[in-house]
């Protein structure tokens, strides 16, 4: 390759970070096109030699950062952050890696508040880019405007193209222009950032978490509940890579919230099996979870590490770090078993089986009393059902209430969201936004109490099994436990007693009235 000139030696950066002009992005290498994209009397000229590096395009697995709008490229041992407006921020440095072990820049403070900390950032795929800049001249040779192409080309068919527009004072007009016809030269709309992945990297770009599985008012509830299950299915399978390589705690998290679902429509889609094929598939996907649980108590452990070491005084916490050196270690080994057991026979077998079952339900599955039922009539029902018991259940609610009876309210919100966010498509995106969103706030509420409730749980195991142990190491650690428990119990506390407050944001005439019209017969209370 010939020496790259220095102005050209990190085209994204040298070029994409101009004040004005507009950026799009095009399917194919758009080159090939610009001996016919000057309008009128103008021309396009190569202004100066083109260069020629390699790139990679990295995210997190699941997309955070084209979720923004923004595509992240490592080339030429920077990184550079592409938004609508072009390149927001450039940095030294080379992904992957967790955000908080990257290297410190502008690129991972803009990042700071789009990925999460549990998520790793990946190299999705590589390739060459291309960049080459133009100049618009008229028929006197003097520059009207400049063009800057940055193709993106990891082979010659899934290319794509950065434009960018750069106006000169005084003809602007002249570069308006170059865009109109740029754009019906392409004849095509411009592609978002996901579309860019998606078309670069279509493998590596084409996961989603919570698929949207559409649904015709009057088909039947069976039919839909095949259709969810079977969309899950393969949320569950693409983590599996992840979960073997160990790259980040979430792609077991992402497998068992998929799993989970299944299990959570076979449990509340009631009446669309018949009860004895319910509880034989609710006890396959159980067996599948409980594979997972040991490592994913571990990783939350671990998760939570710097943050148990926070609640407790400087001098308790060697106690702490000596415990979890252990989970540590204890999670290697849960991490070995988990893998042997995906890579098992017997477990690819049980998974082809469960997709070609749910692929097509009606050969294979008995159909329960409520199958033939139309799905909105059916989810509506459902939904109104679940939304007046959450009711129920929180009026009771006092300062004196068990703590089972807050758990169960918490349950009831989880059943109901998720029935919210499997029937979405039916009842339209605006208005169950805003239902979800109100009832996510008293989730999170109750979600902390439990998390409190079930790690004081967790912890006082740990302490029960140690007790009968020696040595200067275990009374540290049980010292430090007993300390870190008491925090607990006092953050617990604290969250039951922001239940009620939460539940009155939550029960407002606003989201009574907005359930009551998507969910409730005629006449329902």
């Amino acid at each position: 390759m010939t020496e790259i000139p220095e102005a050209a030696r990190n085209p994204i950066r040298g070029y994409m970070n101009t004040e004005s002009g507009p950026l799009f992005i095009v399917a194919g290498d758009l080159r090939g096109l610009l001996a016919d994209a000057a309008p009128g009397k103008r021309r396009l000229v190569a202004a100066g030699p083109g260069a020629t590096v390699s790139f990679a395009l990295c995210d997190t697995f699941d997309g955070e950062i084209a979720l923004t709008g923004r595509l992240l490229l490592c080339c030429d041992g920077r990184l550079d952050l592409i938004g609508p407006d072009g390149c927001e921020a450039s940095q030294p440095g080379m992904p992957p890696g967790f955000l908080p072990e990257m290297p410190g820049g502008a690129v991972t403070d803009a990042l700071s508040g789009i990925v999460s900390p549990l998520r790793r950032v990946l190299e999705l795929g590589s390739g060459q880019l291309l960049h080459q800049r133009f100049a618009l001249l008229d028929d006197e040779e003097k520059t009207r405007a400049r063009c800057d192409l940055t193709v993106l080309e990891p082979d010659s068919d899934r290319a794509v193209t950065l434009v960018r527009l750069e106006p000169l004072r005084g003809y602007r007009r002249d570069c308006d222009r170059l865009v109109s016809h740029l754009r019906g030269i392409v004849g095509a709309a411009p592609l978002g950032a996901r579309a860019t992945a998606a078309r670069l990297f279509p493998d590596a770009a084409g996961y989603d978490p919570k698929p949207a599985v559409p649904f015709a008012p009057d088909e039947s509830v069976f039919k839909a509940t095949g259709d969810v299950i079977a969309a899950h299915l393969p949320v569950a399978r693409a983590n599996e890579p992840g979960i073997l390589a160990d790259l980040d705690s979430e792609f077991l998290h992402d497998y068992r919230v998929a799993l989970r679902k299944i299990r959570s429509v076979l449990s509340l889609f009631w009446g669309v099996y018949t009860p004895k094929e319910t509880e034989k598939l609710k006890a396959r996907f159980a067996a599948l979870m409980a594979e997972t649980g040991r490592l994913r108590d571990l990783d939350v452990y671990l998760i939570e590490r710097d943050h148990y070491l926070r609640m407790v005084p400087e001098g308790l916490r060697p106690g702490l770090d000596l415990l979890f050196d252990g989970f540590a270690r204890d999670r290697a080994a849960a991490h070995r078993r988990l893998t042997r057991h995906l890579r098992s026979a017997g477990y690819g077998k049980e998974m082809d089986r469960l997709s070609r079952l749910f692929a097509k339900p009606g050969k294979h599955l008995a159909k329960g009393s409520e199958a033939d039922r139309p799905v909105r009539d059916y989810a509506r029902a459902l939904i109104w059902a679940r939304y007046r018991k959450v009711r129920k259940i929180a009026a009771s609610i006092d300062a004196t209430t068990p703590d089972e009876r807050v758990h169960a309210l918490r349950i009831q919100c989880k059943k109901l969201r998720y029935l919210m966010e499997f029937f979405a498509p039916l009842y339209g995106e605006k208005p169950m936004k805003r239902l979800i969103r109100s009832l996510k706030i008293l989730q999170e509420n109750l979600g902390a109490f439990n998390d409190s409730v079930v790690q004081q749980e967790a912890l006082e195991n740990v302490l029960s099994d140690r007790a009968g142990k020696q040595g200067a190491q275990q009374l540290e650690i049980a010292r430090s436990l007993g300390a870190l428990l008491t925090v607990l119990h006092q953050r617990q506390t604290a969250e039951r007693a922001r239940v009620m407050a939460t539940f009155a944001a939550f029960d407002v005439p606003a989201t009574r009235a907005g359930f009551r019209a998507l969910f409730a017969a005629e006449g329902g209370r």
